[in-house]
């Protein structure tokens, strides 16, 4: 498996593989090889800032004597006119990095942007907002290192660090017993030791795996609030739970209300907007 800094240099070397192919011909063709110049990074919207360490090793992975100084750091609430960082050297490189740079804070930005809105939506409850993984395939690790900027918390990271027995997983299974059971037997036969976590869509199911027990999380899947707060007085501090699915803005309060653990937001990061940015010569 790839460590985080590794999955990282991959997608940063894809992207510029991607964008630059043989050559940035039109750098090429109009900058000397030995311009020296500066540009900065101008924030042009109100929101959070996110990927500043990542865009810093953007630079370095593509050009290690760029001069890299961060006025504005990660997770710093930011607004039109702001600027978070000056970068200097060669211009050639400055503007070889300039798109690949932008498209990961802002993509990043907007994301903390959106969490942090969330997060302050449940100001006083104790329940924390989750992210999913509907994220842009190659861009997980960032996408979800910017819900945490923003003041979320990841949910696992992929199928690899945590079971999460959906309803799909329980039908083909034969039901909720089955799948709990083969679960426990997998783990002790791989030696592995993670948490456990099921999908239930009704207060039958709820009950099946409340008699069945061996897990550490229920997911409320598309509960209404007022059975979400029936099921969380059932449970009842046994286990964590999640509420999930359908959950907008303007509903994630009242599911909080109930006294769930956590609330599951896909919206984080499959439809969210960029932060406006930009990135001129000064």
């Amino acid at each position: 498996m790839y460590t985080v800094d590794e999955l990282e240099d991959r997608l940063i070397d894809l992207a510029f593989a991607e964008d630059i192919g043989d050559g940035d011909h039109t750098t090429l063709c109009c900058i000397p090889d030995d311009a020296i110049g500066k540009s900065h990074l101008l924030i042009k919207e109100d929101g959070v800032l996110a990927g500043v360490e990542v865009a810093k090793r953007v630079f370095a992975r593509f050009d290690p004597t760029l001069q890299v100084e961060v006025l504005i750091t990660d997770g710093t609430k930011v607004k039109k006119g702001d600027i978070a960082m000056i970068v200097t050297g060669k211009v050639r490189s400055l503007l070889q990095t300039e798109r690949l740079m932008l498209n990961i804070m802002q993509r990043m930005s907007g994301i903390a942007t959106m969490t942090s809105k969330y997060v302050e939506r449940l100001e006083g409850t104790k329940t924390h907002v989750l992210d999913t993984r509907k994220t842009t395939p190659g861009l997980r690790m960032l996408e979800k290192q910017a819900v945490k900027i923003g003041g979320g918390v990841n949910h696992r990271i992929g199928l690899f660090d945590m079971i999460l027995l959906k309803d799909n997983h329980v039908d083909f299974s034969g039901g909720i017993a089955n799948a709990i059971n083969r679960c426990h037997a997998y783990l002790k036969e791989k030696n592995l030791d993670l948490k456990i976590e099921i999908e239930v869509r009704n207060f039958d199911e709820l009950q099946q795996v409340l008699d069945c027990g061996g897990v550490d999380r229920i997911m409320l899947d598309n509960f209404s609030v007022e059975n979400t707060k029936k099921a969380v007085d059932i449970i009842a501090g046994k286990y964590e739970t999640e509420s999930s699915g359908g959950i907008t803005f303007d509903t994630i309060r009242q599911y909080a209300e109930c006294g769930v653990d956590y609330i599951s937001v896909g919206a984080l990061t499959h439809s969210v907007k960029g932060l406006d940015m930009s990135f001129k010569a000064c």
